[in-house]
């Protein structure tokens, strides 16, 4: 029975081992192709080696007393990610942040879906695309609301996320899912500046352009993309020496 993990992790900070707990839950597909949210979740508790501050505990409410015995990242992590039976993949909401620790020896090179991205793509009317804004703008049905609390922690998180989950692989193909995890996010509507809130469409070649060159990935593909769908080449970035001069 194909199985894809959603991994949901709190840190102890922004270092590269702070993890202080990591959630799970699995969404399998039965025999008749449906995906559905399966019994199998859990969370395990995790030492970050250090202090968890107070800024991260402030949202979690995670204690220092309570990872104090608890197993260190490289010791708790390959059992959840590489679970007996293997996984289709795994996945999280705005899953680049869970990559950074959830590296490929760890995860045994599993690819990756993520739901943020494909929320862009299969809702782009919803107002909003974050984990507990797509909860209560979608209602997903059979969502138990006690156990998708208290959010911001792992395993409520990791649940609320596997139902969202279950909607794509019912709307569109793991293949589909995946694909669209590869690239950057594409953006519904333009999110800053003097555009902003505008669909790409009514947007001026000119401002597309501009967009285009914007620092962040998800902007630039947005705008790119749009100008490929009216047929105008995006404009090209000076090319650079794949490694730069150290001055």
């Amino acid at each position: 029975m194909p199985r894809i993990r959603v991994i949901d992790l709190e840190t102890a900070g922004n270092g590269p081992h702070d993890v202080c707990e990591i959630g799970w839950q699995d969404v399998v597909q039965d025999a008749d192709g449906r995906w559905r949210v399966d019994e199998e979740r859990g969370a395990v508790l995790i030492n970050p080696g250090r202090p968890i501050s107070p800024e991260t505990m402030a949202v979690h409410h995670i204690l220092d007393a309570e990872v104090a015995d608890a197993p260190f990242w490289k010791d708790a992590a390959p059992a959840v990610l590489r679970p007996e039976g293997g996984v289709a993949a795994l996945a999280a909401h705005r899953a680049s942040f869970e990559q950074r620790y959830c590296t490929p020896a760890l995860a045994g090179g599993a690819a990756w879906i993520c739901t943020w991205k494909c929320a862009l793509r299969l809702w782009p009317q919803l107002a909003s695309f974050s984990n507990q804004m797509l909860r209560y703008q979608r209602m997903p049905q059979g969502l138990v609301h006690a156990l998708g609390l208290p959010a911001h922690r792992a395993l409520p998180d990791a649940y609320v996320t596997a139902h969202h989950l279950r909607d794509m692989l019912n709307e569109a193909s793991l293949e589909q899912l995946l694909a669209w995890s590869a690239e950057p996010g594409l953006l519904p509507r333009v999110p800053t500046g003097p555009e902003r809130g505008k669909a790409w469409g009514v947007l001026s070649a000119e401002s597309l352009r501009a967009l285009a060159q914007d620092r962040d990935p998800n902007i630039r593909f947005s705008a790119e993309t749009e100008l490929r769908r009216r047929g105008e080449a995006p404009a090209v970035e000076a090319t650079e020496p794949a490694q730069r001069t150290l001055l």
